[in-house]
């Protein structure tokens, strides 16, 4: 998995490309945890990501209990794929998606 990230002010956009599984998904975590301070917008851009296991949903409710927080989180570019799994797991009720 790919992570590019881009910083505006208190915006941080987080693109994904690749598979957020069980091996990457502690890479995304610990992004998340060094990059969050002052943040009020997080933004996950999903275009180029293909696959996205438990552990990578695990991150995503983290990211998102934080954000709750201290601001607002929203993915964007989500695929078929994913939508599938963010529907049957309920994540669409806890996630604002776009």
């Amino acid at each position: 998995m790919e992570i590019q990230e881009l910083k505006e002010g208190s915006k941080l956009t987080i693109a994904l490309s690749g598979r957020l599984d069980t091996i990457t998904a502690p890479d995304l975590e610990n992004k998340l945890n060094s990059s969050l301070n002052a943040v009020e917008e997080l933004v996950f851009d999903f275009k180029e990501l293909g696959y996205l296991s438990s552990a990578g949903l695990r991150v995503l409710l983290s990211a998102q209990k934080r954000m709750n927080k201290q601001g607002s989180l929203v993915i964007h570019g989500v695929n078929e794929t994913i939508m599938e799994i963010f529907e049957a797991t309920g994540f669409t009720d806890i996630l604002k998606i776009e």
